[in-house]
């Protein structure tokens, strides 16, 4: 089963969204897929793709160890890391395929019927006011959620807190958790994430004026690079009753290493489309396990790389609900055949078929390819 081509696919679903995918296919005639979304970096991924074709054409697709190794401190960064997650991820596709059994199978088997979800409403969440969260967080608690996400401090950057309007951003962005938390009740989770927008000291401030609203977990409060500031803040949430979970962009063990070492999360994020795939995220979640931390993975992108981490989640023991992006596009779902990816309350079910069980529609996708974005969702500094 030999690599014939690998190729890009950026695909446009909404004004403010692309979704990236990398499709493998095999001199026998299988097809593999993989999601490499990376929001407003398309012409580095589609590079990027490019020049890993280049190496790996030819290449037996069984040989996942030698070909999909994940090496972080090569040049490359994360858009490397974004292409070649994809690539493992496809390598498993066609490995299930090839074997007949489905990727979480073929991973030692599930250790759950179905993978628990919670909703991130952030991108569903129009208008984007106290009343415009509250109502997606409504949305999702009736179709089965019992725990949802909202990014509530766009756009507060902590660098320019000199402007009068930063003040006003986390005075609305607290509105807004309010507002949500009213929405639910207390029997409905509340995750925050707060997108590395925070100084160490506005993070302290944050974690105090949150307290009341009884969150399940604080996200990314400062930046990754800060050990010192993310402990003594981890100790501040859970002396409030809350988890500290972040680590969303990372990728390797080693990268995951020291966080654990340093006591930083009671919550790691992997990415499968970043963090290298599904063995090396296994990895991450075995080594956290042994320091009592839990895993969560990052999901809120398109179909495929859900479908693949459905799979993922279904082995790891040490696992919180995995996220979905709630109300964005009901592309979410047309764009795929194959396996119903569609939320049975609050969870997902898993495929029994061959591989990752979910294949796209690349006519329809090439109808509406990837488009350049005037103004990204988060602001540039933050990734």
């Amino acid at each position: 089963m030999r690599i014939a081509a690998l190729d890009y696919l950026g695909v446009n679903v909404t004004p403010k969204t692309n979704w990236s995918f990398l499709l493998v296919r095999t001199d026998d005639g299988r097809s593999g897929i993989g999601e490499c979304t990376l929001s407003n970096q398309e012409p580095l991924l589609a590079a990027e793709a490019a020049r890993l074709a280049a190496n790996v054409v030819g290449e037996d697709a069984a040989h996942r160890n030698r070909i999909a190794r994940l090496i972080p401190h090569a040049p490359g960064g994360l858009v490397a890391h974004a292409v070649l997650s994809a690539f493992e991820q496809a390598l498993w596709d066609l490995a299930g395929q090839a074997a007949g059994q489905p990727i979480h199978a073929m991973l030692g088997g599930a250790l759950r019927a179905s993978v628990p979800l919670y909703a991130n409403i952030n991108r569903g969440a129009n208008p984007r006011t106290p009343e415009g969260f509250a109502a997606a967080a409504t949305r999702a608690v009736a179709e089965g959620f019992r725990a949802v996400k909202l990014a509530p401090f766009e756009p507060l950057v902590w660098e320019d807190a000199a402007d009068a309007s930063q003040r006003a951003a986390y005075e609305q962005g607290l509105a807004r958790i309010a507002a949500v938390r009213a929405a639910v009740g207390r029997e409905v989770d509340i995750m925050v994430d707060a997108h590395w927008r925070f100084s160490p000291g506005g993070a302290a401030r944050l974690v105090q004026d949150v307290a009341p609203f009884g969150l399940f977990w604080l996200e990314c409060p400062v930046s990754e690079a800060n050990h010192p500031a993310i402990r003594r803040l981890r100790s501040m949430a859970n002396d409030r009753g809350m988890r500290l979970a972040g680590a969303e962009t990372l990728a390797g063990l080693g990268a995951y290493r020291a966080l654990i070492e340093a006591g930083c999360y009671d919550v790691l994020m992997p990415d499968i489309k970043y963090a290298g795939g599904h063995e090396e995220i296994r990895r991450i979640a075995a080594l956290a396990q042994t320091a009592g931390v839990e895993i969560a993975p990052h999901n809120p992108t398109g179909p495929i790389c859900h479908a693949h981490s459905v799979h993922l989640c279904a082995t790891i023991p040490n696992l919180l609900p995995l996220e979905v992006q709630f109300g964005e596009t009901d592309r979410f779902f047309t764009l795929v055949s194959g396996h119903d990816l569609r939320f049975a309350h609050g969870a997902a079910t898993l495929a029994d078929t061959s591989g990752l069980g979910s294949m796209i529609d690349h006519a329809g996708a090439r109808l509406t390819p990837w488009q350049p974005m005037p103004k990204p969702w988060l602001d540039p500094r933050l990734g």
